[in-house]
This record gives C-alpha cells, structure tokens and sequence, in this order.
C-alpha cells in the first residue's frame, strides 16, 4: 500500500495536533493534580480579599473617626460632659475596689 506524498503530510499533520492535544490534556491533568499550587493560589486569592477588606475599613473606620471628632468641635460641653461622666464612673469603681480591698 503506497500513499501519496499528499496523504503522508495530512497524517502527519494530524500526529502533530493530536500531540499538540495530548499535551495540552497532560498539563491541565498535572495542573489538577497539584495540589499545593492550588493551595497556594487560593491562599493569594484569600490573601487579596482580605488585604482589600482591611483596607475598606480601615477607611470607613478613619472617616467615622473623622466625623466624630467634627461632632465634637461643634458640641464640645456635650463631650466634656460625657468624659466627665465616665472619669466619675472610674473613679468610683476604683475607691469602692479600694474600700473592698481593706475590708479583708
């Protein structure tokens, strides 16, 4: 059975693709199979989201802080009250804790 040099090339052509196929299979399998490369980059998608989330609070958190020193400035007798209220409160806490202490 002889071919043509024609035919000989069309085989040959399509040994290569089917290679070319095979090889594209073989790396996607092995892809699949390693396991630690998978880890590692969904670990660095983890990473990302959460490097991005810190970063969203730590700007929603500045601005908070932000608007409430602006409150502040606006009512300072309010706040200074508030402070004044809770220094009371510590102090207190803290004779009653002393007061405690020598009762024993």
């Amino acid at each position: 059975m002889t071919t043509s040099p024609d035919d000989q090339q069309e085989l040959e052509k399509e040994i290569e693709q089917t290679r070319e196929r095979l090889g594209e299979t073989v790396e996607a399998l092995a892809a699949k199979v390693d396991v630690k490369a998978r880890a590692q980059e969904k670990l660095s998608q983890l990473t990302g989201r959460l490097k991005g989330k810190a970063t969203e609070t730590a700007g929603k958190a500045k601005q908070q802080a932000t608007q409430a020193g602006q409150q502040i400035k606006k009512r300072p007798v309010p706040a200074a009250a508030t402070v004044g209220v809770l220094g009371a409160f510590v102090l207190f806490f803290a004779l009653i804790r002393r007061w405690m202490r020598r009762d024993k």
